[in-house]
């Protein structure tokens, strides 16, 4: 890998800061919010924050970047296809966990629901990431799907993906401050209280965060390699028409537009060109 340092270097700065992003909300709530429960109450809705930053940012940041680590480009692509596939789930299971909090809450303090924008874009990256994570499970980790389509899909898979990450992002900060607004009284927000200091410090380690996992998933230089003997799949249906496996990647990240065929076809590509030859030279 080109500029190994640099990316070990990036990667651990990554999981630091999103490691404290997962301390900090946790610190949050059970220093400053009185802790966590599932009764209704203000206890319940602390699971939100909680759950939102723990899977929707910390988890899916790493599922975004593990094709990246050059530890696994011995792996097989259908393993990693998998762990990304059960991290992303992992997220998505956590992000509805979150939404169920909110509205168990609402319902009890007889809140209107939806009324935030907050509540607004937050609902509908949830809906959008279990959509993406639906089709990219079917498309991508199953065999049945035709490499054409999988090949027009993907870019979109990619972009849907990172828009997604940091649309989750901005909703995170979007209600931590909308948060801090409703609780903090007396002192108020605007008067610097240590819980507005600590909670505002949250939101800049979830920003770095972040901005961490864009610049390692959008290097050239750290794309996991393609197979060797293998063919880029283009999605108007090039490769000149050859059937194979394609050893194509369910991925958030853009190593997974390396959309490839197996080997097999390349071989059978070149058995077409020899029995082409033999033609040529029987007809001298």
């Amino acid at each position: 890998m080109e500029g190994y340092r640099g990316f070990l270097g990036l990667l651990v700065s990554a999981l630091l800061v999103g490691f404290l992003s997962v301390i900090f909300v946790l610190v949050w709530v059970l220093h400053y919010r009185e802790g966590l429960g599932w009764d209704g109450g203000a206890l319940e809705f602390n699971w939100h924050p909680v759950l939102a930053v723990t899977g929707f940012v910390f988890i899916q940041g790493i599922a975004i970047i593990v094709y990246r680590l050059p530890w696994t480009w011995k792996c097989s692509k259908f393993l990693m296809k998998s762990i990304h596939a059960g991290l992303n789930a992992v997220a998505a299971v956590l992000a509805i966990i979150s939404v169920v909090a909110v509205f168990d809450y609402h319902n009890v303090r007889s809140i209107p629901h939806m009324y935030s924008l907050h509540s607004w874009v937050g609902l509908t990256a949830v809906i959008l990431y279990v959509q993406q994570l639906v089709l990219g499970f079917l498309i991508f980790l199953l065999p049945w799907a035709p490499l054409s389509l999988r090949a027009v899909v993907m870019p979109i898979h990619v972009y849907s993906g990172l828009l997604l990450f940091g649309t989750v992002i901005a909703t995170v900060l979007m209600g931590v401050t909308e948060k801090l607004f409703f609780v903090l009284k007396n002192p108020s927000y605007h008067s610097f209280p240590p819980e507005g200091v600590f909670t505002n410090t949250l939101g800049l380690l979830i920003l770095v965060f972040g901005a961490l996992i864009f610049w390692i998933v959008t290097r050239p230089q750290w794309k996991r390699p393609r197979e060797p003997g293998s063919i880029l799949l283009q999605p108007n249906g090039g490769a000149e028409g050859m059937q194979g496996t394609m050893a194509i990647s369910s991925s958030h990240s853009p190593d997974s537009a390396e959309a490839e065929l197996s080997t097999e076809g390349a071989a059978r590509k070149r058995t077409l060109g020899s029995l082409d030859d033999a033609g040529q030279r029987s007809t001298m």
